[in-house]
């Protein structure tokens, strides 16, 4: 597993993890944005109050991600019933020729 040494909010993190350094640092320049945008709207809030709120959006941002992922699996595999009942022994569908 590789380690990472980054800079995340003038905090230095050492970590291991399954990920390659472009995906860790994409990942930091997004906190960085979503921290910045947060700090632009509430000017007078604390650090700490600033890092809550990143953390909710971003677990919403996921639960969000995971709730579609979950729609689309359930789409991909109703075509897939679809596609290997219309292949079953008898079924008389000549496919188009060119």
């Amino acid at each position: 597993m590789p380690s990472h040494t980054i800079s995340v909010l003038g905090l230095d993190l050492a970590f291991k993890a399954d990920a390659e350094h472009a995906q860790v640092v994409a990942a930091r320049k997004e906190i960085e944005e979503r921290y910045a945008m947060l700090r632009a709207q509430g000017r007078h809030m604390s650090r700490e109050k600033l890092l809550a709120f990143l953390a909710l959006g971003l677990a919403d941002d996921y639960l969000l991600t995971c709730k579609k992922l979950g729609q689309l699996e359930t789409k991909l595999e109703k075509l897939l019933h679809r596609m290997e009942q219309d292949d079953t022994p008898g079924n008389d569908i000549e496919p188009q020729s060119e």
